[in-house]
């Protein structure tokens, strides 16, 4: 009998698979870089980095946009009606390629202060842009795309990925899965900053799932006015519904100048140039002896900031 379901199951997903644009399954299966820590206290072993800029959009967002791209489509709201979500980019530039590949309609709600390069894409991928105001960041998006929604019902599906649970599974189903896979089940400890949350959400729970001792760490903002990307210093902040606050053990609270100075190292020591949210993310993971297979999230690459990176190099174009 359980064959039997899974291999019914199989048969579903094979069929949804072969009904999906080709680029949709491109998202996912990014790869691990061992990363030696800067300081001699972690030497060794290395940290594992999980690159998610390998993703086609470009960032970790692609794997929950995708999962909700499929809710939509699966309760038949999609195409019919615009996406519509708030985003601080990312999220908003994984929907605009993967709703430009299927022939679904995006609308976002983004802080205007985001950065040119993002500005760009979402131009490039056809997104419908609602810029909202700096000073109230991915908050202020929140409450306007919740008005957009309420105003004309008729022509948005409000995805709401703060509180859409397919963003936690999207994470649970496949960011857990290659971890395990990759570590070969060895992983001990996981590194993530909070934003939307749901990648602390959904891989950490899925990984104590396969072993109760992993340790799971999330990192935050030092303060409610940081330049951390995408990340949200929760007491001050509408919290995320799928946030759930015993999931992680312990969070580390980072300061963006000290997110800044590692992302300077990993460029000139490394080779790899990524945004603030992966720099807060291996400060945090090594303010402490981290085990063998400590796996850190790095949502995005530093590209996707080139303007505002100038000040990395001391302000020098």
């Amino acid at each position: 009998m359980k064959a039997a379901v899974e291999g019914g199951r199989e048969r579903t997903r094979a069929v949804e698979a072969s009904t999906e644009p080709a680029l949709w399954a491109l998202v996912g299966n990014t790869p691990l870089i061992p990363v030696a820590p800067s300081t001699a206290l972690h030497r060794p072993p290395p940290l594992l980095l999980k690159a998610e800029w390998f993703n086609p959009g470009g960032s970790v967002k692609d794997r929950a946009a995708l999962f909700i791209l499929r809710d939509g489509l699966a309760r038949g709201v999609l195409p019919g009606k615009r996406l519509l979500d708030a985003t601080s980019g990312n999220t908003g530039i994984a929907y605009a390629m993967l709703g430009a590949a299927a022939g679904i309609g995006i609308t976002l709600c983004i802080p205007s202060n985001a950065s040119p390069e993002r500005k760009a894409l979402l131009a490039a991928y056809g997104a419908d842009v609602v810029y909202t105001d700096p000073l109230e960041g991915t908050d202020g998006a929140i409450r306007r795309a919740r008005e957009l929604a309420q105003q004309e019902p008729d022509r948005y599906w409000y995805a709401d990925q703060y509180n859409h649970p397919a963003n936690p599974r999207a994470h649970m189903v496949t960011t857990a899965e290659e971890i395990w896979r990759q570590t070969g089940g060895k992983v001990m400890r996981l590194v993530a900053g909070l934003g939307t949350t749901g990648t602390m959400m959904g891989t950490g729970r899925r990984l104590r799932e396969l072993n109760p001792k992993v340790e799971l760490v999330a990192v935050q903002p030092d303060g409610p006015f940081h330049g951390l990307e995408g990340m949200k210093h929760l007491a001050t902040a509408i919290v995320p519904g799928i946030y759930d606050a015993t999931v992680p053990d312990r969070t580390e609270f980072v300061a963006t100048e000290d997110a800044d100075e590692m992302v300077r190292r990993l460029a000139r020591d490394a080779g790899l140039f990524v945004g603030w949210s992966t720099g807060a993310a291996m400060v945090a993971a090594e303010r402490s002896l981290a085990p063998a297979h400590t796996v850190v999230i790095g949502p995005d690459a530093g590209v996707r900031y080139l303007s505002e990176h100038r000040r990395l190099a001391g302000g020098v174009p």
